[in-house]
């Protein structure tokens, strides 16, 4: 008797594992939405900061667009103006929900960044945009999307928005050329100039990441994405090194680090200066912190608020290879 509870006991524990494993293979194929051809509509919309005085760069993007063949259609509130966001947290959620749920729309370039978008994000629903997957534009402040976009088992591209246009020949700039590509399903690789900070080692995996301070600030929400197994992106932007120290001590005490595959650090642009010297530069401190992790780690890729945006797929698996002399990243089709 005590054989046969036995027997069964293995039989369910086996079942519930297998489907377990079932389980976890399933979610990590994430929503490919289908790349863009001519004549495919791209929406507009503004989930962060207001757009005052900022009409400009709207026009170009739709110029841009239009002479990739795309048609446009911007959101009705992205012009609004309720202090420092382009509309009401409703007005915000209204013009991106609409995207989503548009089946016409095949891909959601957003406005700019800022701040906002963690005040709409509770209101967004995704299940039409599952039913009709489409590629969702945007860094920054944009992060907050990404990571529940990731969570709902979707791809999306961190690139330049279109405030990121204003200053740029848009005909010539190669970030803006790389987006193009992307959005049109060209196979994506890049090689990294080299960094003596680098540690070396070759790696793949999924890649997520983002913005450090919007990653530090969904900590503990349902927005947080799980990093295991993953290769994590972070840039930032007007930071003080102590508190870049801080956010990812903060990430490393939650386990952010524990079960990662690897690090690509982007642009840390405009660091502030404290009146106590910190006592390290940024390259030192992340090294620091994550030095009980036996990881490749990338420094100086061109994303994020520097000059240079290049396009990540999110989600995407990725091959990392990580040398002195240079790195490369390489996303799978």
């Amino acid at each position: 008797m005590k054989l046969k509870f036995g027997l069964i006991f293995l039989i369910l524990s086996l079942n519930f594992t297998l489907k377990l494993s079932s389980q976890t293979s399933i979610n990590n194929k994430l929503i490919k939405p289908e790349y863009l051809t001519k004549g495919d509509t791209v929406a507009i919309v503004a989930p962060s900061g207001v757009l005052k005085n900022y009409d400009n760069y709207i026009h170009k993007a739709k110029e841009l667009l239009k002479n990739w063949g795309l048609n446009v259609i911007v959101g009705k509130n992205v012009f609004n103006d309720i202090g420092h966001f382009s509309g009401t947290d409703q007005e915000r959620t209204l013009d991106f929900q609409m995207a989503l749920d548009d089946e016409s729309v095949k891909a959601i370039w957003c406005a700019r960044g800022g701040y906002g978008a963690m005040r709409v994000i509770d209101n967004l629903n995704f299940e039409k945009f599952k039913q009709n997957p489409k590629w969702i534009v945007g860094y920054s402040d944009i992060t907050a999307i990404h990571s529940d976009l990731h969570i709902e088992n979707s791809e999306s591209i961190h690139a330049i928005m279109c405030k990121s246009l204003n200053e740029l020949d848009i005909y010539n700039n190669e970030s803006v050329l790389l987006l193009k590509k992307t959005l049109f399903g060209e196979k994506l690789s890049y090689q990294i100039k080299g960094n003596s900070y680098n540690i070396e080692g070759d790696t793949k995996g999924q890649l997520v990441g983002g913005n450090l301070t919007l990653l530090h600030c969904l900590l503990g929400s349902k927005s947080s994405i799980n990093t295991d197994g993953k290769i994590l992106f972070i840039e930032d932007l007007g930071e003080y090194l102590y508190h870049i120290d801080r956010m990812l001590y903060s990430l490393k005490r939650a386990g952010y680090f524990d079960n990662l595959k690897g690090i690509i650090v982007g642009d840390f642009t405009d660091l502030r200066k404290n009146t106590t010297p910190f006592g390290r530069n940024l390259n030192e401190l992340i090294l620091e912190i994550i030095s009980d992790y036996n990881i490749p780690v990338a420094f100086d890729f061109p994303a994020g608020h520097g000059e240079e945006n290049f396009p990540m797929i999110f989600g995407r698996e990725i091959e990392f290879s990580v040398k002195k002399e240079g790195s490369s990243i390489i996303f799978s089709d």
